[in-house]
């Protein structure tokens, strides 16, 4: 395409859509509607321009008439609390069950390999010498140690609102980091699951593993979960930057980040639940069959939370990602 030609051809009606824009209330009927024109056209100068030979000095001219011109058209929109309650019944769930392909088998294998480590761990002494001293390894596994004191160290509360920004900030790493052709991602779950296999080792070796699943089960099963959610929505996105499928890259890449943002919100708060039970049910004198069920219940009403809400708000169309209003204009492309 000869830009200057476009440029020639087209440049009065991006003059008459600032001139119109300037006008603002003062318009007319028929000036609205040739304002409508207008922006649409010139939303799709602006992309083949971008898409054939970008120029930044048009390129941001254009950037700007067109997002002035759809605030105009379009009006400024507030969130509000329906918009959090579409979130949290329709977009979220539905993001999290659409991505059960990436989830579910990424929580498998990661649970597998925290098993594996840790029978490696508990039944091989020399590993466990590798790790620590004999008597820094009692000191974690025995009685009132290490293990156990570290869920009751600190008041409730506090203790609560630290692992809460802990794991959300974990579950954002992964979020984000997939965009890195998924490498890091896979280093962040595999640093997770080491820790959670060495605990399983030592506390097993001591045959103390059931009192350390005791105190890991009622908070670990629902704030896993959210990692694991996190790390294969991550995973989708680095693979979308690979494979974008039959649309752009760019327009997977911004559908999918879009997608995971929202999740990284709504993880958020599946973490912050699980933080308040690991701060206030874990440590706490309830019977280790009780403290237990609540993170069972809590486990169960995610899961159902995601496969029946989440799944028929993702089979009416749901994606997860923002309403159609809030996203950038878009052209059709070949496949």
């Amino acid at each position: 395409m000869d830009l200057d030609v476009f440029v020639t051809a087209h440049r009065a009606e991006w003059d008459r859509l600032e001139f119109l824009l300037h006008r603002g209330r003062r318009m007319t009927g028929a000036e609205a509607d040739e304002l409508v024109s207008l922006y649409q056209r010139t939303a799709t100068h602006l992309s083949l321009i971008q898409s054939s030979t970008p120029d930044p000095q048009l390129t941001a001219r254009l950037t700007q008439l067109v997002a002035r011109a759809r605030s105009t058209v379009t009006g400024t929109r507030r969130a509000g609390w329906r918009d959090a309650a579409r979130f949290f019944t329709a977009a979220f769930p539905a993001a999290v069950y659409r991505s059960r392909h990436w989830w579910v088998p990424t929580a498998l294998v990661s649970t597998a390999v925290a098993a594996l480590m840790g029978w490696w761990i508990g039944t091989h002494p020399e590993v466990r010498a590798a790790l620590a001293a004999p008597a820094e390894l009692r000191e974690l596994t025995r009685p009132g140690g290490q293990y156990e004191t570290y869920y009751s160290s600190h008041p409730a509360a506090s203790f609560a609102a630290q692992v809460w920004t802990n794991n959300a900030q974990a579950a954002a790493l992964c979020l984000v980091l997939g965009v890195f052709l998924c490498v890091p991602v896979l280093w962040v779950l595999f640093l997770n699951m080491a820790n959670l296999g060495i605990g399983i080792g030592l506390m097993s070796s001591a045959g103390r593993l059931d009192v350390f699943l005791g105190l890991v089960l009622p908070h670990g099963l629902l704030e896993l979960t959210a990692v694991f959610v996190a790390a294969g929505t991550g995973l989708r996105l680095g693979w979308t930057l690979i494979d974008p499928g039959p649309r752009t890259r760019r327009t997977a890449l911004a559908e999918q980040g879009r997608a995971a943002i929202g999740m990284a919100i709504g993880l958020a708060a599946v973490l912050f639940v699980s933080g308040l039970i690991e701060g206030f049910v874990t440590p706490s004198g309830l019977p280790t069959w009780s403290r237990i069920g609540i993170g069972v219940t809590a486990e169960a009403a995610f899961v159902a939370y995601v496969y029946v809400l989440g799944g028929r708000a993702a089979r009416a169309g749901e994606t997860g990602d923002v309403e159609e209003a809030d996203r950038s204009d878009q052209l059709p492309v070949a496949a």
